[in-house]
Parts: structure tokens; C-alpha cells; sequence
């Protein structure tokens, strides 16, 4: 029970965390959004829980980035294409997939991936009691 309680305290985290991004950059968001905020925040935080602290800093962001990227392309393949919602259309950007995912977007995801893995992991260590923090940099 305790490991459900965490793991909607970081999905709930992460998910009004990439709202609050959407609202400052976009000036909206959608409700889809926080439950893909919330899968990328907990899928972040895993890193550490699967691969060693020893990775540096900087591969996990990259990392982040393609993760993020993959579930944006997939959750806007579902709620855009199939679904057709239109929340959102990059293919007016350049280098942009379907429409759904572009280049631009994951290069602003990878300080985006930064923040949240470091803030997961101290998230982790003060409340859940987890190891504390130590990162590489290279």
C-alpha cells in the first residue's frame, strides 16, 4: 500500500508539473495532459531505480528526453490521430513526425528531464526515505 502511495504522490507531482508547463508555454493544457506529465515523472524517476547512479547526469536527461518524446508520440498518436481531439499539431514546425513530436520539442526536453530526475530523486529521498542523491557530470 505504501508503494501505491508513492507512486500517485510522484504521478500526481509530475502530472500538475507538465500542466503548469503547458499553461506557461502554451497558455493552456488539456486534461490528457496530466496523466502523460504524470507516466513521464514516474518513468523518470525510475532511471535511478534501474540503472546505476554512476550513469552521468547529462545521459539520463538525454534518456529522459527520448522517453518523453516516445510517449508524446504515442499519446498524441492515440488522442490526436485516432481519436482526433487535435490537443496539439507540430506540423507546422520543422523536423516534426506526424505531426506529433519534432525536434525543437526534444531538445527542450532534455533540461525539462534534468529538473525532474534530480527532483524525483530528492523527492524520493525526503519522503520516502530512499537513497540519498549523488550524481555524476560526466
Amino acid at each position: 500500500m505504501k508503494l501505491i502511495g508513492k507512486y500517485a504522490f510522484l504521478f500526481g507531482t509530475g502530472g500538475i508539473i507538465y500542466n503548469l508547463i503547458e499553461l506557461l508555454y502554451r497558455g493552456h493544457t488539456h486534461w490528457t495532459m496530466f496523466f502523460l506529465g504524470g507516466l513521464c515523472f514516474v518513468l523518470l524517476g525510475l532511471l535511478n531505480e534501474i540503472i546505476p547512479w554512476e550513469m552521468p547526469l547529462y545521459q539520463q536527461a538525454l534518456l529522459g528526453a527520448c522517453m518523453i518524446t516516445c510517449l508524446e508520440f504515442m499519446t498524441g498518436y492515440v488522442i490526436n490521430i485516432k481519436l482526433g481531439w487535435n490537443i496539439w499539431d507540430y506540423s507546422g514546425l520543422p523536423l516534426n513526425f506526424m505531426g506529433q513530436i519534432c525536434l525543437w520539442f526534444f531538445f527542450l526536453w532534455i533540461p525539462i528531464s534534468l529538473v525532474a530526475i534530480i527532483l524525483d530523486d530528492w523527492l524520493r529521498y525526503w519522503f520516502f526515505k530512499q537513497e540519498r542523491p549523488r550524481y555524476n557530470l560526466f
